[in-house]
């Protein structure tokens, strides 16, 4: 609006100067000068309009290749920031591996219900199972296998079987055995909580259930439950499991040889007050042979050897 009425002024100044300079020459040459700065002003002005409505009609995509080009310059300046490394599969908490591990007994047990404290760690190669501490009824183990050792029976029968691990180590001492022209065979693995159940309430009903519990567990505090657990007997005692296989060959040699198998004597003589069963020279438990030399080495029990190393009471 200004440099219209900028011009009108110029315009009517020049008109104003040529009627003044019909009559008087001295004013032609600032006609002359008027009429050329008129000139130029208006030429100006309209280049100056010419360049705003060019401005404005750029194509949009003029602008965004400008700005385009504006900021691959910016990143080129830029030093280029360090990519992150992914992280590492399989990375999260870490948990205790109970298949082999011994552990802390503040963690084992929970208290069911019926004020019982039933096992948790019940994969564990050292799994502690006695009359304290009571396996979930539900509990079967998964890698049950038959150990390739003679049994007293034919057939295929729940009590042949053993967790992997114990059952190969079974292999091995009983190849062992055979080169000491020992006679030995395996009578009784697992038994599920209800076997064991049925085990038990027959022997109660004969001698009473304080007697059975000398010699049978209550269901759910058996060791066979673990799948860890075989008897051992011997044709020389009519494969049944008594105490007098201990005083044979292959008892003693159990006894002196088992560890280095990975087994123990789990109820051992004159230990009865500790394990809260009778002497059972043909139970053998599966502990793997660090926790087996240990415990043969001191003349302990599996109770003993927790209450040693993790104040198991």
């Amino acid at each position: 609006m200004l440099k219209r009425i900028l011009l009108i002024i110029s315009i009517l100044t020049v008109l104003f100067l040529i009627f003044i300079g019909t009559t008087r020459k001295p004013f032609n040459i600032m006609i002359t000068m008027a009429q050329q700065y008129a000139e130029n002003y208006i030429k100006g002005g309209s280049d100056l309009e010419a360049k705003e409505n060019n401005k404005n009609t750029e194509k949009p995509e003029q602008n965004l290749a400008d700005k385009k080009t504006e900021n691959e310059k910016d990143r080129s300046e830029k030093p280029e920031q360090p990519k992150k490394a992914d992280p590492p599969e399989n990375v999260g908490p870490q948990t205790n591996n109970q298949t082999d591990s011994p552990l802390s007994f503040e963690n084992t047990t929970k208290i069911d219900q019926n004020g019982r404290e039933i096992v948790t760690n019940v994969n564990s190669l050292l799994v502690l199972v006695n009359k304290k501490r009571n396996l979930p009824a539900d509990f079967a183990p998964k890698n049950l296998v038959i150990p390739d050792v003679p049994f007293p029976f034919e057939g295929d029968s729940p009590k042949k079987y053993l967790r992997q691990d114990a059952a190969q180590a079974l292999e091995e001492l009983f190849q062992t055995a055979r080169k000491e022209n020992l006679d030995l065979l395996a009578a009784s693995g697992y038994r599920s909580y209800e076997t064991q159940k049925n085990i038990f309430e027959n022997k109660a009903r004969a001698i009473g259930e304080e007697a059975a519990n000398r010699t049978s567990a209550y269901p759910g505090q058996s060791e066979h439950q673990t799948g860890l657990a075989m008897d051992l007997t011997s044709s020389q005692v009519q494969f049944q499991l008594v105490e007098e296989f201990g005083d044979l060959k292959e008892g003693k040699w159990l006894k002196e040889n088992a560890h280095k198998f990975g087994f123990i004597i789990r109820y051992p003589k004159g230990k009865e007050d500790i394990t809260g069963y009778q002497y059972e020279p043909w139970h053998l438990r599966y502990v793997g042979k660090e926790a087996a030399e240990y415990i043969y080495t001191k003349g302990i029990t599996l109770e003993e050897y927790f209450a040693q190393l993790y104040d198991y009471k």
